[in-house]
């Protein structure tokens, strides 16, 4: 074998640079996610760790100086980073070929570590989701990868970093699935679960193998429970698709304001987290120690429900002045805390024996985020990998799906799609594809000719799509449609004519 010919095969190929690519990608972005939790925990310690336990009306100031900052680093120097970034990460892929400026990482790091540390109620996540599409995009261009794979590197990313953030390599596939590239790709697939698995190991290497929550040991006490599971499915539905109008409501109320008042906007927002508080300290930040303490039973039930009013009056504040942060801990927290309240309820008033309360916590976690993000996959499978039980399976479907149908009906346009209305953008989401009825063969097909001669004729079967048809129709007058059951039987035929007549189609015009 001569060198050329040695070089030639070590060389790898398209496929083989790509899933490579996705494991680099996936380090570098759980490196990225341990840095920002470290910086978030930095801050936090000394803004409400070390200024509040001095003085006490601290917690006024660390959340408002905090908001204006951040608020400052989005709009005047890294604009790349407002949002969420969930819709910036869905720009990306559909507008932008995947191109996402290395400055929205820096910006994003930034402005979020000095938002959430200092207290004000936003997450993690969502943000990390969009460094994590920077990495990936950054990387593409280093290694010079064609327009195709460079709006396919953003949801690999978006992965990894949605994955170190939360610790959970399986919700994180699905939700960008699901949110971000909104359908099932089989082609990125491979890559986003390489991605986030990396980037899990990575973090886990640095932060430790403990789970984002401690949970108790789940067992589900007496049938009749379920009832109660969804009567919490009714409670969160109507509370998200509230949350949801609510939300909308505030934005477009903001927006008629002049643009002059935008940083008093914020500042009032950051200034009511920090009245909110000084009673009631849980509400500010991420609030994953709070949800962990509820889990195990540390609060009692009056004050979950309190707790979760909260929060979800200074999430709206704080999210739609424009303060950089994510939404998923505080959709989270509102659903634990939700879910716990009327679990500690139940407790008191349902006839039959109930779970322990951190059962309702869990299960309302999944209950309230599947409500507000209608991705019903990502919250049963959310709820599964944190609490590692098959058990709770069956109250989390049946929670879950019930929010997620209420507030369906209740709140039509799906959170991130009105946020991107609103921003004048038009992304597709996974809901608008679950609704979109799909045209198969069986549709169109007519039944054989007499004198029909199909022995040349490609075969298709009655179950494929149209859209597959018309790429063999492409080549052909006539596709012979058969039985699976026995591929050699004729049942139909399809034309041209026929694809157009069931897509409504008039072939005289």
């Amino acid at each position: 074998m001569t060198p050329a010919q040695f070089r030639k095969h070590l060389a790898l190929s398209e496929t083989q640079r790509f899933l490579f690519l996705a494991i680099l990608i996936g380090v570098f972005a759980g490196l990225m996610v341990v840095c920002f939790h470290i910086a978030i925990d930095f801050i936090s310690w000394y803004s409400l760790g070390a200024l509040s336990g001095k003085f006490r009306f601290g917690r006024l100031i660390s959340p408002t100086v905090g908001a204006l900052a951040a608020t400052l680093l989005a709009t005047r120097v890294f604009p790349a980073a407002r949002g969420s970034g969930v819709n910036q990460t869905k720009a990306a892929l559909y507008i932008s070929d995947g191109h996402v400026p290395t400055s929205t990482i820096f910006g994003k790091f930034l402005a979020c570590s000095i938002a959430i540390g200092s207290g004000n109620s936003l997450g993690p996540e969502d943000p990390s989701l969009q460094m994590g599409a920077g990495v990936a995009s950054l990387l593409g261009r280093l290694f010079k990868l064609g327009r195709k794979n460079m709006r396919l590197i953003a949801p690999v990313g978006a992965a990894a970093g949605l994955a170190a953030a939360f610790n959970t390599p399986i919700t994180a596939v699905l939700f960008v699935m699901e949110e971000v590239v909104a359908s099932w790709n089989a082609g990125v697939v491979g890559s986003i679960v390489l991605s986030a698995v990396s980037a899990v190991v990575v973090t886990r290497w640095f932060l430790g193998n403990d789970p984002l929550f401690l949970v108790p040991a789940f067992e589900l006490t007496h049938a009749s429970e379920l009832v109660v599971y969804a009567l919490m499915g009714v409670a969160g539905g109507l509370l998200s698709a509230a949350f949801v109008k609510l939300i909308e409501a505030l934005r477009k109320g903001l927006e008629k304001l002049p643009r002059s008042t935008e940083l008093v906007q914020v500042l009032c927002a950051g200034f009511f987290v920090g009245f909110a508080g000084l009673w009631l300290p849980e509400v500010m930040g991420a609030g994953y120690d709070a949800i962990d303490f509820a889990l195990h039973d540390r609060f009692p039930w009056n004050l979950l429900l309190i707790l979760a009013a909260a929060k979800l009056i200074v999430t709206l504040f704080c999210f739609s002045t424009g303060i950089p942060g994510g939404m998923f801990a505080p959709t989270l927290f509102i659903g634990a805390m939700l879910g716990g309240g009327l679990g500690g309820l139940a407790q008191h008033y349902w006839p039959s024996p109930v779970s322990p309360g951190g059962a309702y916590v869990l299960v309302g976690m999944g209950t309230f985020f599947s409500g507000v993000f209608r991705a019903p996959m990502t919250s049963i499978f959310m709820v599964f990998e944190v609490s590692a039980s098959y058990v709770i399976i069956l109250p989390v479907m049946i929670a879950n799906t019930i929010s997620y149908f209420i507030s369906r009906r209740l709140a039509p346009v799906p959170f991130f799609t009105m946020l991107a209305h609103q921003e004048g953008v038009d992304l597709p989401s996974a809901e608008e594809y679950r609704s979109t009825e799909v045209l198969r063969v069986e549709d169109a097909m007519q039944p054989v000719p007499v004198d029909a001669d199909l022995s040349g004729a490609p075969r298709i079967y009655p179950d494929v799509p149209l859209d597959s048809a018309l790429r063999l129709l492409a080549h052909t007058e006539i596709l012979r449609v058969a039985s699976r059951a026995n591929p050699e039987e004729a049942i139909g035929v399809l034309r041209l004519e026929d694809v157009h007549h069931a897509y409504g189609i008039d072939g005289n015009r």
